[in-house]
């Protein structure tokens, strides 16, 4: 089992290094060019800076029994595929039973903004979203060890 992080705009990036550590799961981080992710204990993957190339590049790495960590719905979806257990920053876990729900939220989404509609931005991270996404993980890697 491996740890990949989508780590363009991942907020628990060293929440989840930590994590992986006390179970001793390997943890490769996943960013393009335009964002400066590096941390002791973590491979780093550098990919060109385009439209979903991290996500490809993840998608061709992720085996069955991995973890995720993307707060990218399309990219859940595919990892899903995969067999991979995947989650958000938040702690959410996504499933074959939210999955559907989420991807049509995210195209509702993507026409309020082609009509000029444009969503309140997210709220600032808060101690119980970590604590959340620590709990959850835990449990993951708990049921793989």
């Amino acid at each position: 089992m491996t740890i990949l992080i989508d780590a363009d705009g991942c907020p628990v990036v060293d929440l989840t290094l930590q994590i992986a550590k006390q179970f001793g799961v390997p943890v490769i981080i996943l960013r393009d060019t335009s964002h400066q992710i590096e941390r002791e204990g973590a491979q780093t993957m550098v990919f060109d800076k385009g439209i979903d190339s991290v996500d490809f590049a993840l998608v061709n790495r992720v085996k069955p029994g991995d973890v995720v960590v993307t707060q990218d719905y399309g990219l859940a979806s595919m990892c899903l595929a995969k067999c991979a257990r995947v989650l958000n920053q938040n702690g959410l876990e996504y499933t074959a039973d939210n999955i559907d729900a989420l991807m049509l939220r995210r195209y509702e989404n993507k026409k309020l903004l082609r009509a000029g509609k444009h969503p309140k931005g997210s709220p600032k991270r808060t101690k119980e979203q970590d604590v959340r996404f620590a709990d959850t993980l835990e449990k993951i890697l708990n049921c793989n060890h």
